[in-house]
């Protein structure tokens, strides 16, 4: 989008009342930080505070209304609500103009807190909206995805990347949870402990691009998808702590004979100590905040599709043929490419539970497939109705063999 036309829709859409959990301007300087998000390391970027008001001087003249205790002032919907996505795509994401107060997002922080209070615990970490989930280093806050802000953003983001990570109540709370202890381990500097170093291993540990997990270990907790604990020492702190935060956790009968309830008996003791104590670090800094970043959503997703449809397992021409035909009895039956396009949703959907990969990872490899199938010229040899359970359990099988195989690689 071009610089006029950003300023277009700046001046169409009302800017939103900032966050009430980011409250500190920036430090002189600039510390060189490294950041997580989900796995994924994102390069140093200048810490921003939050934007002042710009309020226009009509505005200031205009006395406001006191507003009603424990309820936000209505807010006017965006100019983009309603515009196709194509459309949308070439907006920068610095012009969204979102704000985490009166979302859905604020909710499910304020039950964080309701459960972080039930722990014990009084530290709070603040929040403010990005391109992603994560905890910078050294700050004791949490970035929140943009596309939570706002439901038409959030069907943008199933369109693109066909699931919307945290888009349910369950999965919100898994992720804040997880976020919540890489806030907290910044918070008190528990990474400096040396018995939190013996047990998780030491936070200077570099961050792979890739990692290899082991499906069968029972030195990690089970958490977030793809073994995420056994990415990093930090991640497998970060995912010990949300296993031992949620309130229907019975981790001690969960994890009893495990290496891991080590981990987590030790946590709940540090937990113990921590409780009602004032954190060592209390910056407010932001990173990379949704209104610093000029990239369009086009740019965005563009960027984010190419980074998770890498490293995936290559299927060969013969698994195909083991379920589809290019006998010429079978020409007359239905394409394998047009079959596999029919049942692509359910497909992937169901596979991806069964594995824990990303539905958009497994799209990619069945739009591969279908392809081959094409290109071989594949048919159906069997009837519909069975050759879809047939299907899914090559793909499945195919996936797991390569995660435990010792090949397979997830992306950080």
């Amino acid at each position: 989008m071009s610089d006029s036309s950003s300023a277009a829709l700046v001046a169409a859409t009302p800017t939103p009342d900032p966050p009430p959990v980011v409250p500190e301007t920036s430090p002189a300087t600039t510390p060189t930080v490294q950041t997580r998000t989900e796995g994924r390391l994102r390069a140093p970027a200048t810490d921003t505070a939050p934007p002042p008001d710009e309020s226009t001087p009509a505005a200031a003249a205009t006395p406001k209304k006191p507003a009603t205790p424990g309820r936000h002032r209505p807010r006017r919907r965006p100019i983009w609500v309603g515009w196709p996505d194509e459309k949308l795509l070439d907006v920068r994401m610095c012009d969204l103009g979102l704000s985490i107060e009166g979302t859905v997002i604020e909710r499910r922080i304020r039950d964080l807190h309701a459960e972080l209070a039930t722990r014990g615990i009084t530290f709070r970490p603040h929040f403010w909206l990005s391109d992603d989930w994560f905890t910078p280093d050294d700050i004791p806050g949490v970035a929140i995805p943009f596309y939570l802000a706002h439901p038409r953003l959030a069907r943008l983001e199933l369109a693109q990347l066909l699931e919307v990570e945290g888009g349910t109540k369950a999965w919100c709370m898994r992720i804040l949870r997880h976020e919540m202890g890489h806030a907290i381990d910044n918070a008190y500097c528990l990474q400096r402990r040396r018995k939190r170093q013996k047990l998780f291993g030491l936070s200077s540990t570099p961050y792979p691009e890739y990692y290899t997990p082991k499906p069968h270990s029972k030195s990690f907790v089970l958490h977030l998808d793809s073994w995420y604990a056994q990415s990093h020492p930090d991640e497998d702190f970060a995912e010990t702590f949300a296993v031992w935060l949620d309130p229907r956790s019975v981790w001690a009968k969960r994890y009893a004979g495990w290496p891991a309830l080590k981990k987590l008996e030790y946590l709940d003791a540090l937990m113990a100590q921590t409780a009602g104590t004032d954190p060592l670090m209390t910056t407010r800094r932001l990173m990379e905040p949704l209104s610093s970043l000029r990239k369009t959503l086009r740019e965005h997703y563009t960027a984010k599709r190419r980074r998770y449809g890498l490293e995936y397992p290559d299927f060969y021409d013969r698994d195909l043929r083991k379920l589809f035909s290019d006998a010429p009895e079978h020409a007359g039956n239905v394409s394998a490419a047009k079959f596999l396009t029919r049942v692509r949703r359910d497909v992937r959907r169901l596979v991806a539970r069964w594995t824990g990969e990303y539905q958009y990872r497994i799209d990619q490899v069945l739009n591969d497939m279908i392809v081959r199938c094409e290109a071989i010229g594949l048919h159906l040899a069997t009837p519909e109705d069975r050759a879809k359970p047939d299907f899914m359990v090559l793909l499945t099988v195919q996936t797991m063999n390569y995660l435990h195989g010792g090949r397979h690689r997830i992306a950080l």
